[in-house]
């Protein structure tokens, strides 16, 4: 067993090296860019009947598609990140997942647009600006709410003293995120095989969303093994709560879909303040 883990660590550490190196995050941010601004040059080709017919039932009309394109490749790049915070603190790795979500949020506001004309206009669609103006706000109060709850972890205390048994449960929380990882790039390759093979993809974030649930709950089973008081447990499982509350808002209807991201959030930081007030574990052997 230690030898799985110690691949699965040297594995999941070499990832997220190059993950984190300068020279990527510039590669990957000027291809963001260069897809971003060829997408526009597409879509105008599309609109001036430049494009063969084969090609362009495929590509968009609408130039606000190329802003939904971009903040779907930022999710992507947000949600890797995530993968890579998961063996930290529950609670961190839950904050990546409110800032996830109001990026979400961000991006739905934007997808509004693409039922609109051009150049912009309401044109009557009033129903469009309150969908906006709910998401962004949304986004918005979610983005405050972070800054509160940031300023809490500040104040938790190391529940376990550095040590073999730390090691140990930091090297079965890299294996989870390691098949994370593996899980997302997976999912990521047979939604574009579907795209290409012209059959219907399904919703990429919202799946992935409820694999996280369960990659949540196997981590709070493995914190109970090497924490088991009941303080710790709770907390832990009351992060894996929100995270289904987030998964839900994914998937409701819109306003109600922000009023649920929102009781996530709000959830976390009423759950953090209450055990940084009462439940704050000192270090155990």
């Amino acid at each position: 067993m230690d030898r799985f883990l110690n691949i699965c660590t040297r594995l999941f550490d070499d990832f997220r090296r190059f993950w984190h190196r300068d020279k990527t995050h510039k590669t990957v941010s000027g291809i963001l860019v260069l897809i971003f601004v060829a997408s526009l040059a597409v879509i105008e080709l599309n609109r001036q009947g430049m494009l063969p017919p084969s090609l362009s039932a495929k590509v968009p009309y609408s130039h606000y598609m190329a802003i939904n394109l971009a903040f779907l490749l930022v999710l992507i790049m947000e949600v890797l990140g995530m993968i890579f915070t998961l063996p930290g603190s529950m609670s961190r790795a839950l904050g990546k997942q409110f800032e996830i979500l109001a990026l979400i949020f961000l991006r739905n506001a934007f997808k509004e647009l693409s039922v609109l004309p051009e150049p912009i206009s309401l044109n009557h669609n009033n129903e469009v600006l309150w969908h906006i103006l709910s998401y962004g706000f949304g986004a918005v109060a979610i983005f405050a709410l972070l800054g509160v709850y940031a300023a809490m972890q500040k104040n938790l205390d190391k529940a376990i003293k550095p040590g073999p048994s730390l090691d140990r449960f930091i090297a079965a929380k890299k294996s989870v995120a390691l098949c994370m990882l593996v899980t997302f790039f997976g999912m990521g390759v047979y939604n574009i095989f579907l795209k290409l093979t012209g059959q219907e993809v399904f919703h990429f974030f919202q799946s992935f969303y409820t694999v996280l649930i369960f990659s949540d709950i196997l981590m709070v089973l493995l914190a109970q093994t090497f924490l088991p008081q009941f303080p710790a447990v709770f907390r832990n499982s009351g992060y894996a709560l929100a995270t289904l509350l987030i998964r839900l808002s994914l998937t409701a209807p819109a306003y109600f879909n922000v009023l649920i991201g929102l009781s996530s959030v709000m959830l976390a930081v009423f759950l953090t303040l209450v055990y940084n007030k009462f439940y704050t574990l000192k270090p155990q052997g």
